[in-house]
């Protein structure tokens, strides 16, 4: 056990300049058990930097959706994510959040990702697009695009899809305003 003369020279980290622009890249096994564990992760780096409870689990709610449609889709050894969080002044302080994901998929499964998302993102009212989406899911066995349908409805973030051959980056925006307007 250390001495207290000791344990009084151990000095505090220094503070993070939140004021930066923040951004993770990780690529990880497509094991839908790590989806989870990035969520925990990410939930934390979010409340850091956002200081706001509701807004940072918004957040980790469309990165654990769009994580784990990427891992179940994935046909290659690695799922990507990209975190940014960058801070913004104008019309008022808040930051501009940006989430990636990437994987390689079948064109099967892009496909069908397209469609999804050019539906979810054209929806002009996202809530009863979500409620019909809910109804119809109940006669398909995957592939409903639900996930994608609540990150558009519950959080208000865009939502947009960039193929290249086999490889699909699913990517959701927001702005998030200090006390966690959108």
């Amino acid at each position: 056990m250390q001495s207290p003369q000791c344990l009084s020279s151990i000095k505090p980290p220094e503070p993070v300049d939140l004021g930066s622009p923040t951004s993770i890249d990780i690529l990880f096994a497509p094991v839908l058990q790590a989806v989870s564990t990035m969520r925990r992760f990410v939930l934390a780096l979010y409340e850091r930097i956002l200081e706001d409870a509701d807004a940072s689990a918004e957040m980790a709610l469309v990165t654990h959706e769009l994580l784990e449609n990427a891992v179940k889709y994935n046909t290659d050894s690695g799922t990507r994510l990209r975190v940014s969080v960058v801070p913004v002044s104008e019309p008022r302080p808040g930051h501009m959040v940006v989430i990636r994901t990437g994987n390689r998929a079948t064109p099967e499964h892009i496909r069908i990702a397209e469609a999804l998302i050019a539906r979810v993102r054209d929806a002009a009212d996202p809530d009863l697009m979500y409620q019909e989406m809910i109804l119809s899911s109940t006669e398909q066995s995957e592939g409903s695009g639900l996930g994608l349908a609540r990150i558009r409805a519950e959080t208000q973030m865009s939502i947009d899809v960039h193929v290249a051959g086999d490889e699909i980056e699913v990517v959701a925006r927001a702005r998030v305003f200090s006390g966690g307007a959108k």
